[in-house]
């Protein structure tokens, strides 16, 4: 039987190894730049509790997570709010947005886009967030007048964020309504800067056919939060199995953007180029690493981004 002096001992030993393997990973700064990780990554695997979601961020240097899929997330993840606020602060993180999807498009629906926008500020400022990402609604929405719509709503939104001292912003994706650059450029033209201002997917902005760097120095003074994560276009030669079991058969979208998102540093985007930007307007926020895929495990994907981070970034900015 271990005695209490054996456990402890044991507890220190444990203590001594995590601290020695931060050290030797090097884990970043969170200084001006502040890292996260998106919960959608772990929808890919087979289900963990949400504590073990948080034990990777702790040990892996990304204090910040953006919730998806809110608010079932909380049924999901078998977790009240009340809980959630608690597991994070006992480890010194923080909940920071929520990927906010709505039918911005649809103009029967905007009672209910305000509504559950202000649910969601609600439900982040307990945990002190005050940043609101609007994803566009799908593309196959697509028409002059949805898109008319969907800028109104967003301003609409944008009005309301900014009464309860938020800020909210585009976040531009694949197979939506705002994908390629001209749709980005159209969208930020047709909201007021002072109320709806600019989060982008540094990935999607590159497979979507934009210059990632030239977009966010465009906006650079919209800018209220992005996502990083590297891609080149790579087509699967087999099926895209998934860790939790699903399967996208080869020749399918998902398949192919899957197979098409990498950890920093493995693909094309060009980081360092996107960081000088973030220098120039001295940036003070969050950056999520957003990713879709972990080849090989959220924990090894987010180790490796995060030696990446200070290795290759924050040199140029942290």
């Amino acid at each position: 039987m271990t005695t209490r002096r054996e456990a402890l001992g044991l507890l220190a030993a444990a203590m001594t190894r995590a601290a020695e393997l931060r050290a030797a990973t090097r884990l970043p700064a969170n200084e001006n730049v502040k890292w996260a990780v998106s919960l959608a990554l772990w929808g890919h695997f087979k289900p963990v509790k949400f504590t073990d979601v948080l034990d990777v961020m702790k040990d892996t240097g990304f204090p910040g997570i953006r919730l998806t899929g809110f608010p079932q997330c909380l049924q999901n993840y078998k977790i009240t709010a009340e809980e959630m606020e608690r597991e994070v602060s006992k480890r010194s993180l923080n909940v920071i947005t929520i990927s906010f999807n709505a039918p911005f498009h649809d103009p029967k629906q905007q009672d209910r886009v305000l509504n559950s926008a202000k649910d969601a500020m609600q439900f982040l400022s307990r945990f002190g967030a005050n940043r609101l990402v609007c994803f566009s609604p799908n593309r196959t929405n697509l028409t002059e007048a949805s898109f008319k719509t969907m800028c109104e709503s967003f301003n609409a939104v944008g009005e309301l964020a900014n009464s309860m001292n938020f800020r909210a912003g585009l976040h531009n994706h694949l197979d939506q309504m705002v994908e390629k650059p001209e749709e980005v450029d159209r969208c930020m033209a047709m909201t007021d800067p002072k109320k709806f201002w600019f989060s982008p997917d540094i990935a999607h902005l590159f497979l979507g056919g934009s210059d990632p760097a030239a977009t966010i120095r465009k906006y650079k003074d919209r800018l209220i939060f992005l996502d990083y994560k590297d891609a080149k276009w790579t087509k699967p030669e087999t099926d895209f199995v998934e860790d939790n079991g699903k399967v996208q058969p080869k020749d399918s979208r998902t398949a192919q953007f899957l197979s098409s998102i990498y950890d920093l540093g493995d693909a094309s985007v060009d980081f360092p180029a996107c960081h000088k930007v973030l220098k120039e307007i001295n940036y003070k926020g969050w950056i999520c690493v957003d990713l879709d895929t972990a080849r090989k495990g959220p924990r090894a994907s987010y180790e490796r981004c995060g030696t990446y981070v200070v290795d290759k970034l924050e040199r140029i900015y942290r």
